[in-house]
C-alpha cells in the first residue's frame, strides 16, 4: 500500500520505518528539502498547498500527516478529490486554534482552566479582571513547543506580552497549578475499535517535552478517567489513527491542555515499551489493518534529544537502551532524537536512569527528580 503522508519529520520518519515491514510504500511532502524522512522514501519539496505537488500524492492509497498545522483546507480539498485522509480534517481543525480546542472540550465534559478569547487589549484586560494572575497568554494557532505565549505573573508583564503577542488573535488561559502532566494515547480505526496505551507521565522545560515515562503510576481511577477522556475526543471526531490528549494532573482533578492528532512525542517510548508501538498502530488504523496490542511491555523512560544529539559514550554501554537518532542537523531548541531506558519494574529502572546524571545534557539531569516520586 502507498501512503502520503504531509510533513516529513521525525514523526513521518518513525512512521515509515514501522510501516516498511508491513509492506508499505511512502511519500513525503514537506517545505524543507532537508526533511529527514526522506531517507525513507519519496520526498516532495513544496509548500503544504502547492498544486502540483498535491497532484504527486494522487497515487497514494491513503494520506496522513505527521505535523498538526497543516492546513484543514488542503486536507479538505485532498478528501474532496477522491483520497482518503486519515484522520479527516476536521480533528486538525479543531487541534489548530486553541479557542475551538478548549471548547470543544468543554462541550465533551473534559475540565479545562479559565480561559478568554482575546481580539484587542480591551478583551485582555476584562479577561484579567475574571480570570486573574498568573495567567498565559497565547497565539490561537501555530504555538507548538511552547512557541507563541508569554506568562503574566503580574500588571508590569502587560506591556512586553502585548508587544510580543499583540498582532495575533489571542487566547489567555488560567495558570493551572498542576502536580504534574501526563498524557494518554489513543488508537482507533475506521470501525470505531479503540485501544488505549499506558498513561505516560511528561516532563517538560521551556515549553518542550523533556522526559516520558510510562506507566505513569497513579491512581488506577484517574488513569480510567484520562482514558474515558481520550476515547471521548476520538469518538467525538470519528477520528482513525492515533491521537494524544495532554492533561494537567491537580490534586484529584485532571483538566485538558491540548490534543495532537497524529502520532506525539509523549508516546516515543511505544517503540521498545509496547507490544505495538504508536507508529505502527497508526499506520495500521490508517491503511485499515487490524489493530496491535497496546499492552506494556517494560516501564519504560525516554529522553528528548533537543539542539544536538549528546555523546553516545557514557550513554550507550547501558543495558536496555534504545537509541533513535533523527538524522538532522543540530540546532538550538530542534528535536534531533531520543533514547528509551527499560527495565522489568519502575523501582528498577529509576536508580539506572538517575546515574545516567553526569552523561545527560542539561536539564534533563535535574528534570529526573520531577519522577522520583512515582
Amino acid at each position: 500500500m502507498k501512503i502520503g503522508i504531509l510533513g516529513g519529520g521525525q514523526l513521518a520518519r518513525m512512521m515509515a520505518q514501522a510501516g516498511l515491514p508491513l509492506g508499505g510504500e511512502f511519500i513525503f511532502l514537506d517545505p524543507k528539502a532537508d526533511a529527514c524522512a526522506g531517507q525513507l522514501g519519496r520526498l516532495v519539496t513544496a509548500d503544504w498547498e502547492d498544486e502540483s505537488a498535491l497532484a504527486k500524492l494522487s497515487e497514494c492509497d491513503r494520506v496522513t500527516c505527521d505535523f498538526e498545522n497543516v492546513p484543514a483546507t488542503v486536507l479538505e480539498r485532498l478528501a474532496d478529490s477522491g483520497h482518503p485522509v486519515r484522520p479527516a480534517a476536521n480533528a486538525f481543525a479543531a487541534a489548530q486554534d486553541r479557542l475551538t480546542e478548549k471548547r470543544l472540550f468543554e462541550s465533551l465534559g473534559i475540565e479545562v482552566a479559565p480561559f478568554a478569547a482575546v481580539s484587542g487589549r480591551t478583551d485582555l484586560l476584562e479577561a484579567l479582571d475574571r480570570i486573574g494572575y498568573p495567567a498565559v497568554l497565547k497565539t490561537r494557532r501555530m504555538g507548538y513547543d511552547g512557541k507563541g505565549q508569554y506568562l503574566l505573573r503580574a500588571q508590569e508583564d502587560l506591556e512586553s506580552a502585548w508587544s510580543a503577542l499583540g498582532d495575533h488573535e489571542l487566547i489567555l488561559e488560567g495558570w493551572v497549578d498542576f502536580d504534574f502532566e501526563c498524557a494518554i494515547t489513543v488508537v482507533r480505526n475506521a470501525l470505531g475499535e479503540m485501544r488505549c496505551y499506558p498513561l505516560s507521565r511528561t516532563v517538560h522545560a521551556d515549553g518542550m517535552l523533556r522526559l516520558a515515562a510510562a506507566p505513569a503510576n497513579v491512581d488506577v481511577g484517574l488513569g480510567e478517567r484520562a482514558q474515558a477522556c481520550g476515547r471521548m475526543l476520538a469518538e467525538h471526531l470519528d477520528y482513525v489513527g492515533c491521537l494524544t490528549l495532554e492533561l494537567f494532573v491537580a490534586g484529584e482533578r485532571i483538566l485538558g491542555n491540548e490534543f495532537a492528532p497524529r502520532v506525539h512525542n509523549s508516546a516515543h517510548w511505544t517503540i521498545e515499551g509496547a507490544v505495538c508501538s504508536q507508529f505502527e498502530n497508526h499506520i495500521r488504523a490508517v491503511c485499515d489493518l487490524p489493530l496491535g496490542s497496546t499492552a506494556l511491555r517494560a516501564p519504560a523512560l525516554m529522553f528528548n534529544w533537543i539542539g544536538e544529539m549528546p555523546s553516545k559514550t557514557g550513554l550507550l554501554p547501558v543495558p536496555d537502551l534504545h537509541w533513535h537518532d533523527y538524522g538532522k542537523q543540530p540546532r538550538p531548541g530542534r528535536k534531533v532524537g531520543h533514547a528509551t531506558l527499560l527495565a522489568e519494574t519502575w523501582p528498577a529502572l529509576l536508580p539506572v536512569a538517575l546515574d545516567l546524571r553526569e552523561d545527560l545534557p542539561q536539564p534533563l539531569d535535574r528534570l529526573l527528580d520531577d519522577l522520583v516520586s512515582m
